[in-house]
């Protein structure tokens, strides 16, 4: 048994993804789609934003023909079937904006993983954007597809080539993995990389900090759900979100600020400006 840094983290589940070999191959697997890459971007997102949102996207990577994107995400929300919906149109309509045509020029991709899990306790779940015939058959015209991948459903009927990532990744949940039960060389690969004894100091932090806004994020969904069923679930659900947030952020800004954290790593952890992390200490510079 090997002790490792659990996948559940971005930063950890980015440190691994963001190898371009495994990344390559985890698409491979996934999608059945071979990509040609030398480099993986991380919190990658367009400048100006793409409608009102400023999206980011956890990993990023595209070749001459394709754009995937690979996102992850541990807090069990009620939105992430349209939250990467989402996400996926805007890496469509980046392309679309620079072209003259409706039609992107690259086949776009996103895949998902939901290492919580999701109310329909399915392993793969895909939207596939091609038109159908009255008969159910498709026209090969839109080659867009969305995944959403949930390891923790993994089953012995889940297909071969999904079926050791998903393992893999619900295996180190519990921080601890069987090395001699995969075969790919990719997965072993990740296993070496999060090995517990290689995860560094600044990544320990990340890591804390990143469970300390899982926290809030729960219990700010919880007071949601429970005002939602006096008030209107929808109405009590946005309020929650909405209540404490900012003040969750800010505070956990000046927390990492007094940890003597880079300015451009809170930003990323919180969603917080560069103007606004300043403004919680004058001193501060970027």
């Amino acid at each position: 048994m090997k002790k490792v840094a659990s996948l559940q983290y971005g930063v950890i589940f980015k440190k691994a993804f963001s190898q371009p070999d495994i990344f390559t191959g985890f698409v491979r697997d996934i999608l059945g789609v071979h990509i040609e890459i030398d480099r993986v971007e991380t919190e990658k997102s367009f400048d100006p934003p793409i409608g009102k949102i400023d999206t980011r996207f956890d990993l990023f990577a595209e070749d001459p023909k394709n754009r995937v994107v690979v996102d992850i995400q541990h807090v069990r929300f009620p939105d992430h079937y349209d939250r990467f919906l989402h996400y996926h149109c805007v890496a469509l309509l980046e392309q679309v904006s620079r072209s003259e045509l409706y039609t992107p020029p690259l086949r776009t991709f996103t895949i998902v993983v939901l290492t919580s899990g999701d109310k329909h306790k399915v392993d793969v779940a895909t939207i596939d954007f091609d038109p159908k015939d009255r008969h159910g058959k498709g026209l090969n015209e839109i080659p867009h597809r969305v995944v959403y991948l949930c390891p923790k459903y993994v089953t012995a009927e889940t297909p071969l080539p999904y079926r050791e990532w998903l393992q893999a990744i619900n295996d180190s949940l519990d921080q601890e993995v069987e090395e001699s039960s995969y075969q790919l060389p990719e997965i072993q690969r990740i296993f070496d990389l999060i090995e517990q004894d290689l995860v560094s100091p600044k990544e320990r932090a990340r890591m804390k900090d990143e469970y300390a806004m899982e926290m809030v994020k729960r219990d700010k969904y919880e007071e949601g759900r429970q005002e939602g069923w006096n008030e209107g679930w929808n109405e009590g659900w946005n309020e929650g979100q909405a209540q404490g947030r900012e003040e969750e952020q800010r505070r956990l800004a000046s927390k990492m600020l007094n940890q003597g954290l880079e300015l451009k790593l809170i930003a990323e952890l919180t969603n917080l400006t560069l103007v606004e992390i300043q403004q919680l200490d004058p001193e501060a510079s970027s």
